[in-house]
């Protein structure tokens, strides 16, 4: 499949997961088309960086960065909390293949592969934890310099 057609059916996907996942936790209509963009930003950072060959958690970080500010811009333009954005948002990045093969592995006795893999999830979602953390806290630096700016006028 080419490349092009690769990054449109992705970025397709990740637009339509994440509105259905937001349709299924009950998020505001209005909200949804919004929280589709948040999840297509954060999925296509990262599959852009993975397919350019870094590693799997800082696509990940910078997938969750591109997500929470797509969050916060979106809260703050449709005046609603950025955890509504964020938390579909999130939905493509969740390494939920991993965690399935890690529990199968555990369950058919192979506990070498089963720790590999734990291991493997937990630095995933500590990455994307980093991400939203290195999000909010550029986020407040930026607010505050826009205040300082601000006062100085």
């Amino acid at each position: 499949m080419p490349l092009w057609l690769q990054f449109f059916a992705q970025a397709a996907l990740s637009f339509f997961a994440t509105m259905a996942f937001a349709l299924c936790i009950n998020v505001p209509r209005r909200a949804l088309i919004p929280c589709g963009w948040s999840g297509l930003l954060g999925w296509m950072v990262y599959w852009v960086l993975w397919q350019l060959g870094t590693g799997r958690m800082l696509a990940n970080a910078a997938g969750a960065v591109v997500l929470a500010f797509s969050g916060v811009l979106f809260a703050r333009h449709y005046k609603m909390p950025a955890i509504i954005f964020n938390i579909p948002g999130l939905f493509p990045l969740v390494p939920g293949a991993t965690a399935y093969q890690a529990v199968r592995e555990l369950v058919l006795g192979h506990i070498d592969e089963s720790m590999r893999l734990v291991v493997r999830v937990s630095l995933v979602a500590g990455s994307i934890a980093v991400g939203f953390m290195l999000a909010q806290l550029l986020g407040e630096f930026y607010s505050r310099y826009l205040r300082a700016r601000w006062r100085r006028r």
